[in-house]
């Protein structure tokens, strides 16, 4: 066994492992791995606390669930979701060896992706309602139930199969040390280098680069369409075509959540961008050897990608239902002043 001892990689055979969150080749110190925790675990409790505190405004403000409402809901139930493996990354940072059995290894990062590629669908899936509605004429569509259960379930189906690779050839490899004796680290185990190379373009193709290349379509046209109302409803537009009666419109609620939508795919694109070159900075280390990628640094990478999961519901909120936020806290709403007639 070739050992690295500048990187997380492991040569057994003809196969290079990156170690992932197991750190391998230091020695552990507690104040790093006491930081580590602090840090990630901040993570996990602003996430959980901001999604179900969103969840809750949503069903305390939108009393009759719309479309819109219940695609929302799902946005938290997936940035929930995405968080739930940070308590095993934190018992792989402080035992380095993979204790938790091949079902964890199997999941991890396979439910990380999934919860991931559910967001940034939804996302996309809300901007697509939105402007379905708007060319329908319908500020506030009625509840299709059929529909809507149609389209989660497409939603999930969808990035549960984009992430099955991560499933099935993530597993628990035993390696050996002069200092440690039999240490399991849980990795990946390609069949070969193109299959990786395969399946990292295409979740990137397919869960990040073609829902946002969607919402930036969708909130195209629903500037195009706000336009020409602005433009109709000048006092002065008096040689308007006859079809005018039949114009688009685009509600100032439309237009605060597409603004919303555009802050959170923004958000979702930046926090998310580092996750995808790491990932193909480690497929590149078995070809290019002198690449550096430490267990460490993939840690920090995640980690930031996680705080997108706290992100979002926080950015929701402030956007959507700052108002109600004020209600709710101080009990009364302060309201702008208004010019006398």
């Amino acid at each position: 066994m070739d050992i690295n001892p500048h990187a997380n990689f492991l040569h057994l055979g003809n196969f290079t492992y990156f170690s992932f969150f197991s750190e391998v080749h230091h020695s552990a110190h507690v104040a790093t791995t006491v930081v580590e925790t602090l840090a990630i675990a901040a993570v996990f409790l602003v996430s959980v606390a901001a999604n179900v505190g969103a969840a809750a405004m949503v069903m305390w403000e939108r009393r009759l669930l719309t479309n819109k409402a219940i695609l929302t809901l799902n946005l938290f139930v997936a940035d929930l979701l995405f968080v739930s493996m940070i308590p095993l990354i934190v018992a792989v940072r402080w035992t380095v060896s993979w204790t938790l059995g091949f079902t964890a290894c199997h999941i991890v990062l396979y439910v990380i992706c999934m919860g991931g590629c559910v967001t940034i669908t939804t996302l996309a899936t809300i901007s697509v309602e939105r402007l379905q509605a708007i060319l329908r004429l319908r500020t506030v569509p009625t509840l299709n139930r059929g529909m809507v259960t149609a389209t989660l379930f497409f939603i999930w189906a969808f990035s549960a199969f984009t992430a099955v690779p991560l499933s099935l050839f993530f597993t628990v490899v035993e390696v050996d040390f002069p200092e440690k004796e039999h240490v399991h680290i849980c990795t990946l185990k390609w069949p070969d280098n193109t299959a990786e190379i395969g399946w990292n373009v295409a979740f990137a193709v397919l869960c990040f680069l073609l829902p946002g290349f969607i919402i930036v379509v969708s909130y195209s046209k629903i500037l195009k369409i706000a336009k020409r109302c602005r433009l109709r409803l000048r006092p002065r537009n008096s040689q308007s075509p006859v079809g005018d009666s039949l114009e688009y419109h685009v509600s100032r609620q439309d237009m605060k959540l597409f603004r919303t939508l555009l802050v959170l795919m923004f958000s979702f694109l930046i926090m998310w961008s580092p996750i995808f070159i790491i990932n193909f900075l480690i497929v590149a280390r078995n070809f290019l050897a002198h690449l550096n990628v430490s267990s460490t640094m993939f840690f920090w990478v995640a980690t930031f990608t996680l705080a997108n999961s706290a992100i979002n519901p926080i950015l929701y909120s402030v956007c959507q239902f700052k108002n109600s936020w004020r209600r709710f806290c101080c009990g009364s709403v302060v309201a702008p002043l208004r010019k006398a007639p």
